[in-house]
């Protein structure tokens, strides 16, 4: 499984927009390799001055970094036969298609990969909500706040976060525990000793004052839930 992301000089690839930037990480059983790929790339124009308030990435910055075409079949090798995660999958599989096309190397990306829309998938589980990568980060508690400005490889490993907790989050203890599955139980109880907890009664000050504090709770408009839960 990778975790994919780009950066391009604007929106459209159809009116001569190009990739600046690609950023992946990949994952197996639930967990990041660090078999990374990361490239800046030289896309012979100018950077949109909206898109490069949104990356930071400068035209200057470019001038000394390969085209495309120089790191085709690195990628294209890199990418064949994985499950490809991407928020909002159109726009960057739209723009590896579109540069791929312009090297004379034609690749349709579904043919060779199993592209996965994580912002599909948040549209179904949170509908009717904001569903941005940082709207995804600050629903499920995912730390994004070293993000300041766009950037193709954190994004993707911010991705990658928020994809685990999407789909299940943590499934193992430890880092060295064997996972073959996305659904992991553990039995905490058939490891602990219930024999030597000991037992320790409230005293008679703490029950009144639990039982005070009860009845402020039942004069309430909601009155006491405890009432309603435990057995007497």
């Amino acid at each position: 499984m990778i975790v994919l992301d780009t950066e391009t000089t604007g929106l459209d690839p159809k009116t001569g927009h190009r990739i600046i930037e690609i950023g992946c990480v990949e994952m197996r059983e639930r967990r990041l390799t660090g078999n990374n790929l990361h490239l800046y790339l030289q896309p012979d124009r100018e950077i949109d001055p909206g898109a490069m308030a949104v990356h930071g990435i400068s035209n200057e910055f470019l001038i000394d970094k390969p085209r495309f075409a120089d790191i085709s079949a690195q990628l294209r090798d890199y990418l064949a036969g994985a499950e490809l995660i991407i928020h909002n999958a159109d726009f960057d599989v739209g723009f590896l298609e579109h540069e791929f096309r312009l090297c004379n190397e034609p690749l349709v990306l579904s043919e060779v990969c199993r592209v996965t829309d994580s912002l599909a998938m948040a549209r179904k589980q949170f509908p009717g909500q904001r569903n941005s990568l940082d709207a995804l980060c600050k629903r499920l508690g995912v730390n994004n706040s070293h993000r300041t400005l766009h950037g193709a490889l954190l994004d993707s490993e911010i991705l990658a976060d928020v994809y685990l907790v999407m789909t299940g989050g943590q499934t193992a203890l430890s880092l060295d525990q064997e996972v073959s599955g996305t659904d992991v139980k553990v039995d905490l109880a058939a490891s602990l000793d219930l024999s030597q907890l000991r037992v320790v009664d409230a005293s008679g000050e703490e029950l009144a004052a639990h039982e005070q504090w009860l009845e402020k709770l039942r004069k309430s408009e909601d009155g006491c839930a405890w009432d309603k839960v435990v057995v007497h």
